[in-house]
C-alpha cells in the first residue's frame, strides 16, 4: 500500500489575499495525516473554527508530491541533511 503523507498547518496571514504569514513562529502545525481524506477533515475543522478571522488560513500540504524516489538526490540529501 502506498503512503500518501499530508500536512495540515496554518495561520495569520499578513493579507487575505496573498498567501504571505504575519508570523512564521506562530503558524499552527495542525498535524501529519496518511491520506488526503483525513487531512481534509483536520483542514475543515480548523478552517470553520477560525472562519470570523477573515486574516486565518489553513492548508494542506501533499508531503508525498515533494518527494520523487527516482529523481537524483539533490546536495542536500548529499550531506545527510
Amino acid at each position: 500500500m502506498v503512503q500518501r503523507l499530508h500536512l495540515v498547518f496554518g495561520g495569520e496571514l499578513v493579507d487575505p489575499t496573498k498567501k504571505v504569514f504575519k508570523n512564521v513562529d506562530d503558524i499552527h502545525i495542525v498535524g501529519m495525516f496518511p491520506d488526503y481524506q483525513s487531512a481534509y477533515d483536520a483542514w475543515k475543522s480548523e478552517a470553520q473554527r477560525t472562519v470570523d478571522n477573515a486574516h486565518m488560513r489553513y492548508f494542506i500540504a501533499h508531503l508525498h508530491r515533494l518527494r520523487d524516489e527516482e529523481a537524483e538526490a539533490g546536495p542536500t540529501e548529499e550531506l545527510g541533511t
